[in-house]
C-alpha cells in the first residue's frame, strides 16, 4: 500500500513540473514554440521585411496587397508575422528603435527562419542637399558610423592610435575635429577644442562562413547587386505629395537610387552634423537601424536592400522645428509603396537569373 501510495505521489509531483514548467527545446525556445518554427520553415523560403517601428508597419499591414495568413510566432520579445505580397511569402518583424534592437531582431529572423532575403524599410533623415522630404532613397551602400577611437587632447593625426598597432583601430576612413565648429569665439583666429578629434572605425565582422573568431573588417556594406538593378525600375513611381488637402510639399517626392547611407543609435537633427557627414561620407539618408541589418546580412550572407523615405532634413531646415513632425506619415507610406512595388517586381527577376 506504500508502495502505490508513493507511486502516485510520484506521478502527481510529475504532472505538477510538468504543468509550472514549460518543456524546452533549448534554454531560448519552448518546445512548442520550436514545432510553430519548424512547421513555418517547411513553406519556406521567406522574404523577410525588417521594420523599425509601428507606424511604419501598421500600413503595410492594411495595404490591399498584403494578405495575412492569420500566423505569427513571438520569440525573444518580437512578433514575427506571416503572410503574402501578391504571391511572394513574407515575415513582418518590427525591430523597435536603434542599432541594436535592428541586430538582434535581423539575426533572430535569419537564425529561427529560411530566409531568401531581407528588405528594410521605414523613414530616414536627409543629409542631402539636392533631395527632398518625401523622395524615397535606395543606397547601393550602408555603414556604421558610431563606432569611434576618441583621440585624447593633444595628438592629432600624425598621431597613432591606440591599439592601432594590433589592427584594432585605423586611421584611414577619417575623423571630425571638435575645434572645427568652435563659435563665438572672437579673442584669437585660431581655436582649440579639449574634446579633439573623432576617428571614425569599422565594424568587426564574422562570416557565416568564415573561420569562427576570426575577424575582418567593413565600413561600407554593398547591397545586394540584383536586388540593386532591379530598384532600378521603381524610379517612375508616382509618390505621395500631400498629407492632406491643405499641407503639400513643393516638391514632388520620387524615388532615387543614391551612393549612401548611414546609420547610428542618434537622432539627428544638427546641421553642422548634417553637413559633416554629407561632404564627408555622401551620404543620403540618415538613420538608427539599417547599418545593423546590412552588417547582419553580410556577416550571414543574406542578400538585402534598404528603402528608407526622408521624412526631415536631419537639421538642416527651419530652425523651429524638426520637418518629422509633419511628413512622418507621408514618408512612411511612400516608403511602403516603394517596397510592395519591389517586392512585386522581385519574383520574375529572381526566376530569370536562376536560369
Amino acid at each position: 500500500m506504500a508502495t502505490a501510495l508513493k507511486v502516485v505521489f510520484i506521478m502527481l509531483l510529475a504532472a505538477l513540473m510538468l504543468m509550472f514548467h514549460e518543456p524546452q527545446a533549448d534554454a531560448a525556445i519552448s518546445a512548442d514554440t520550436q514545432q510553430l518554427i519548424d512547421e513555418a520553415n517547411l513553406n519556406g523560403p521567406y522574404l523577410g521585411l525588417v521594420i523599425p517601428n509601428l507606424f511604419e508597419m501598421n500600413p503595410l499591414l492594411q495595404h490591399p496587397n498584403y494578405t495575412s495568413t492569420d500566423f505569427t510566432i513571438d520569440v525573444a520579445g518580437r512578433r514575427f508575422r506571416f503572410g503574402k505580397i501578391v504571391e511572394k511569402k513574407v515575415i513582418l518583424v518590427m525591430t523597435g528603435l536603434s542599432m541594436i534592437n535592428a541586430g538582434i531582431t535581423t539575426q533572430l529572423l535569419l537564425t529561427l527562419f529560411k530566409i531568401e532575403g531581407v528588405v528594410h524599410y521605414g523613414i530616414a533623415g536627409n543629409a542631402n542637399p539636392s533631395l527632398h522630404i518625401g523622395f524615397v532613397t535606395i543606397p547601393q551602400y550602408w555603414s556604421h558610423s558610431a563606432l569611434w577611437s576618441w583621440q585624447r587632447y593633444g595628438d592629432g593625426p600624425l598621431e597613432q592610435l591606440p591599439l592601432e598597432s594590433n589592427g584594432d583601430y585605423t586611421r584611414e576612413i577619417g575623423y571630425i575635429k571638435f575645434a572645427d565648429y568652435t563659435t563665438n569665439v572672437t579673442s584669437c583666429n585660431s581655436h582649440d577644442n579639449l574634446l579633439n578629434n573623432v576617428w571614425y572605425q569599422p565594424e568587426e565582422v564574422f562570416p557565416v562562413d568564415g573561420t569562427p573568431e576570426q575577424r575582418e573588417h567593413a565600413f561600407w556594406v554593398p547591397v545586394d547587386p540584383l536586388y540593386f538593378n532591379i530598384s532600378k525600375s521603381l524610379e517612375i513611381l508616382e509618390l505621395e505629395r500631400c498629407v492632406n488637402s491643405t499641407t503639400c510639399l513643393s516638391e514632388t517626392p520620387r524615388v532615387v537610387r543614391v551612393q549612401r547611407g548611414t546609420s547610428a543609435s542618434i537622432y539627428l537633427d544638427n546641421a553642422a552634423y548634417r553637413s559633416f557627414i554629407y561632404d564627408k561620407f555622401d551620404v543620403s539618408p540618415v538613420d538608427m537601424e539599417s547599418g545593423a541589418v546590412a552588417l547582419i546580412c553580410l556577416q550571414q550572407k543574406v542578400p538585402f536592400i534598404i528603402i528608407r523615405a526622408l521624412s526631415d532634413l536631419a537639421g538642416g531646415g527651419s530652425a523651429e522645428s524638426n520637418e518629422a513632425d509633419t511628413f512622418i506619415s507621408l514618408a512612411a507610406n511612400n516608403s511602403i509603396k516603394v517596397v510592395v512595388e519591389f517586392i512585386k517586381l522581385l519574383a520574375p527577376a529572381a526566376l530569370v537569373s536562376s536560369h
